[in-house]
């Protein structure tokens, strides 16, 4: 028995070395596959002011609250996230206990304690945000709790306040997902809505496309510019090879237009890429970067490329899988003039539900409740002139305001004041009315207003600003009093309505600013149905990416891609079409070295009238001659320089009266560059105005020379009256001239009756 534990003993020392043995010896190595590439990731920031905030917030303590969204694609996901805040607190605050409280999707992250050496300082923190809670549409909100006293605090005292910079920022470290190759999530992952960045597709093609290649191309890029709309668009064009895609980068989708005659390089392979009977569209993975989708757009013939970009364009929701053979694409209703999806209709009243953007858009709440935004777009040849204005008639209600004075709805049309209605408290009686029958008649305030057309433009924002009066409570050294103040609830009601009916089209041309801004007279047909472009007949990349900018910027200001639109590259057999005709072409000869605007609009005019010579890839680099005669007639100043310059030029149809051609012109592939770039440039676009605008590398300079020349239609007398009322002598005269036919006819028939009454008295 002695002997046993000692066995025992020995027996666990022999065991505990052979686990030992077994810890230390090396693990067999985990197999790695080499091939794997490892997923693609990059780093994003976004101001307060890129996400909506063009100015500082001040928060103060009775609206201690600030919300920003920001969004991320449905393909992406972010593996770490951080809020860069940036903010100014009063130095009236007591230190530690005012705080701001920050949070993620309604979950707190952190909180910030304000120390005593930040009052009154600008002072930057970082606050991790957990990447787990971030998903396609993401909300931080920033909470001040300040005091500046410790007891007896008045929350509206002006001490208490933080001011939030709009240059505070979300990092995010984004990382794409694998997709599957599937239709079904188009346009995915070419356009996601929740993302807020200038949409980006590279467009490849086999060298020197045909035009029904480059008409494909449009129809497709117009689709792209209805849906990004306000974010704009580009699309770099590549000649038989795919854009290259780094993982440091975001992923690059790309579309490729392949005929079974007229293929890519790298579709040469008829084992990979079979030639195809019908138009196919069909989704792979990039060769090198499979994280990267690739469209392939395919037909036999140009035809069918145009028929499979407009059943992208048209039927995309009934895709699905990764090929799709086209059938066909029948149009069901041909389209209307001005009809397009992004106007305010003009045959009769529109109610504000068609004019929401998203649910919820009309109502708001809080002490200060935000203004109620409701953005719409006109037609540019709305027809104004003598119009007493744009009836609205208006149904809102609100929560019951704890006075009646001072409590207002104040409603502004681009930033301009429109009108002022009171907020009532409601009296018993009526409460009274309210419980017995309770619907959405009994419940709405209806106002009639006329919204004023000298405050209308093509885009336009009605801004509806609930103004409660509340009393908040009372901090006084004898009487301390605190009230919790009540939430303010207010809405406008979605069947509101403005009427524009009754109002015709007419407007003076040439004019580049209703081109720029609402893409007229082309977009008069949603579809340009009514548009020919012409292109070169040898293209260049620049020159095809500079067409599919601008046919997908009118897209984006209509809402429609351009199903209808026609191209060809012979200037003579369009000439005399009856369309509005978007030219692409270079600059006269004669005016590479002229500054004079005038000169370079009827230059452009002697051009159309005489055979075209279409425009070649030619990269020849020429001088820029400036000058400026109005300075001092007595002296001339001439610069050189070997920099870009392009042109905008409107001008009236040789042909048809109420046709017009827009010229972008250009003579090599840095002037087309520079003029893609102010198509997609929002603050060059509202330069561009007047009959000619020339673009340099400093900005762009417009002007309107030349005749001016009306489309649309007016009754006569209408027409009479409009021309005559800018000649007072002409006016007057035709006025003399009216009232002695009248005085003349009067007589006549005051003739007639004498002479009747005295064959009658005989």
């Amino acid at each position: 028995m002695s002997k046993s534990p000692r066995k025992n003993l020995l027996a666990g020392l022999m065991l505990m070395s052979f686990a030992s043995a077994l810890m230390s010896a090396p693990l067999p190595e985990s197999p790695v596959e080499g091939d794997a590439q490892a997923l693609p990731g990059w780093p994003v920031q976004r101001t307060f002011k890129q996400l909506g905030r063009e100015s500082d917030s001040l928060l103060v303590g009775i609206h201690n609250t600030e919300q920003i969204e920001f969004t991320l694609r449905r393909d992406r996901i972010a593996r770490d996230a951080s809020l860069q805040l940036q903010y100014t607190p009063s130095p009236s605050l007591i230190p530690v206990m005012s705080q701001i409280r920050v949070y993620l999707n309604d979950v707190l992250m952190q909180v910030l304690p304000i120390e005593k050496d930040q009052l009154g300082r600008n002072t930057e923190q970082t606050v991790a945000l957990d990447p787990r809670l971030i998903a396609d549409f993401n909300r931080v909100r920033l909470e001040f709790i300040g005091h500046y006293t410790d007891i007896c605090e008045d929350p509206a005292n002006n001490t208490l306040w933080v001011n939030i910079s709009r240059d505070s920022r979300i990092n995010l470290q984004e990382q794409a997902l694998s997709l599957s190759n599937d239709l079904a999530y188009f346009p995915l992952p070419f356009f996601d809505p929740r993302s807020t960045d200038r949409l980006t597709v590279p467009f490849v093609f086999a060298a020197n496309p045909s035009v029904g290649e480059q008409k494909a191309a449009a129809i497709l890029a117009s689709y792209f510019g209805a849906r990004a709309n306000w974010r704009g668009t580009r699309f770099p064009v590549l000649f038989d090879t795919l854009p290259s895609v780094q993982n440091s980068s975001p992923t690059l989708p790309s579309v490729v237009f392949a005929t079974n005659d007229h293929r890519p390089a790298f579709m040469n392979d008829l084992e990979a890429f079979p030639l195809v009977e019908a138009p196919v569209v069909e989704l792979i993975d990039h060769p090198q970067a499979p994280y990267s989708k690739v469209l392939l757009v395919m037909g036999r013939n140009d035809q069918d490329l145009a028929t499979a970009a407009s059943a992208l364009a048209l039927g995309a929701q009934l895709m699905r899988g990764p090929r799709v053979t086209v059938n066909g694409v029948e149009p069901l209703q041909p389209r209307k003039p001005y009809d397009a999806p992004a106007w305010l209709p003009t045959d009769g009243p529109v109610r504000f539900a068609q004019l929401m953007a998203y649910p919820q858009q009309l109502q708001v709440s809080g002490l200060q409740p935000p203004p109620v935004m409701l953005d719409f777009n006109l037609p540019p040849d709305l027809f104004i002139w003598r119009k007493q204005g744009i009836p609205l008639r208006l149904l809102y209600r609100y929560s019951a305001p704890s006075t009646n004075e001072q409590s207002q709805l104040n409603i502004s049309l681009n930033n301009s004041f429109i009108s002022s209605l009171p907020l009532l408290k409601p009296n018993r009686s009526s409460l009274q009315e309210l419980s017995t029958v309770l619907t959405a008649d009994s419940i709405n305030h209806v106002a009639t207003l006329i919204l004023p057309l000298t405050t209308m433009a093509d885009r336009n924002r009605l801004a509806f600003d609930f103004n409660f009066a509340n009393v908040v409570g009372s901090a006084q050294r004898d009487r301390c009093q605190t009230m919790l103040p009540i939430k303010n609830e207010a809405i406008v009601d979605e069947n509101s309505t403005l009427d524009l009916s009754g109002y015709y089209h007419y407007i003076g041309m040439p004019n580049l600013k209703a081109f720029a801004r609402s893409g007229f007279p082309f977009s008069r047909m949603a579809d340009l149905s009514e548009t020919i472009a012409v292109v070169p007949s040898l293209a260049s990349p620049v020159h095809i990416s500079t067409l599919l900018q601008a046919i997908a910027g009118i897209a984006g200001r209509t809402g429609y891609p351009a199903l209808g639109l026609r191209l060809s590259d012979d200037w003579q057999s369009v000439a005399h079409e009856d369309a509005d005709l978007l030219l692409l072409g270079p600059l006269a000869p004669d005016m590479q070295d002229n500054p004079d605007i005038s000169v370079l609009l009827q230059r452009q005019r002697d051009r159309l009238l005489q055979p075209f010579t279409p425009m070649t890839t030619a990269t020849d680099t020429r001088r820029d001659r400036l000058a400026d005669q109005r300075i001092n007639a007595a002296h001339r100043v001439e610069v050189s320089a070997d920099q870009p310059i392009a042109a905008i030029e409107g001008l009236q149809s040789p042909f048809h009266p109420q046709r017009s051609i827009v010229v972008l012109s250009g003579n090599n592939d840095a002037d087309f560059r520079l003029l893609r770039e102010a198509l997609s440039d929002s603050a060059q676009l509202d330069a561009i105005t007047g009959s000619a605008a020339v673009i340099r590398s400093s900005g762009v300079y417009s002007q309107r020379v030349g005749d001016t020349y009306y489309v649309g239609n007016l009754p006569w007398y209408w027409l009479l009256w409009y021309h005559l009322s800018g000649h007072p002598v002409l006016l007057a005269l035709f006025a003399v001239i009216s009232v002695l036919l009248a005085t003349f006819l009067a007589w006549r028939a005051q003739r007639w009756a004498a002479d009747r009454r005295q064959q009658q008295d005989e």
